[in-house]
């Protein structure tokens, strides 16, 4: 399957650091997280943070994974099917409903790293794993496996795990990602998008928000 014509990338987080990513007009890395010490809840499995932390790109080999702002190339990931089932290895255990999607679009997004300079790269599956590929050319962009970020099936019985694997590739810009290059946030419920909304309150870019329930599990 060919990579689409403008792919759209997704970065997941709780609705409840949504005020401090606009505040700052970044979506920060974890390393940038940590260091500035930033309110709100955190989502991810702490060990595979870890990993993130010292696991080094083959593109950029002084570049951590952890170092960088990451994203999904589909909403629906596997790590929001992670947080759905709150599965024993999270520490986070306040389920979906509150997780927001930011979404960019990946080649206004890689146009605006190469002029600022920013490096950036993409996995062909999980960057938190003991072992992916990267890449830092979009030329390349037709490796990833595109069906396989689109499939909805990928846990299913009989579903080869070159699928799962493949629906967890990662776009990963270097240090942060600009906030005025998500171009929407979608949400659980009417709930929720009062809650981002009420977030926003005095930030210039105020991208639309919408309810997107079948991005949810």
């Amino acid at each position: 399957m060919p990579a689409p014509a403008q792919p759209k990338i997704f970065h997941i987080a709780h609705v409840d650091r949504l005020a401090s990513i606009a505040g700052d007009g970044l979506i920060l890395s974890d390393v940038a997280i940590r260091a500035a010490q930033k309110p709100g809840t955190v989502i991810g499995m702490n060990n595979i943070k870890e990993r993130r932390l010292t696991s080094r790109l083959s593109s950029y080999p002084d570049l951590a994974v952890g170092a960088c702002a990451p994203f999904y190339f589909c909403p629906r990931s596997v790590m929001l099917f992670m947080i759905f089932k709150r599965n024993p290895e999270l520490q986070y255990t306040g389920g979906q409903e509150p997780i927001v999607h930011l979404e960019g679009d990946l080649h206004r997004a890689i146009t605006w790293a190469n002029a600022a300079p920013r490096r950036w790269a993409f996995t062909l599956s999980n960057a938190g794993s003991n072992y992916f590929e990267d890449r830092a050319d979009a030329a390349h962009l037709d490796q990833i496996n595109w069906a396989a970020v689109a499939n909805n099936g990928w846990g299913y019985n009989g579903v080869d795990r070159s699928v799962k694997e493949g629906k967890q590739a990662e776009f990963l810009m270097e240090t942060a990602f600009p906030w005025h290059l998500v171009e929407r946030i979608t949400v659980h419920s009417q709930a929720i998008a009062l809650r981002a909304d009420a977030a926003l309150n005095g930030v210039a870019h105020r991208p639309p928000i919408q309810v997107k329930r079948d991005w949810y599990y």
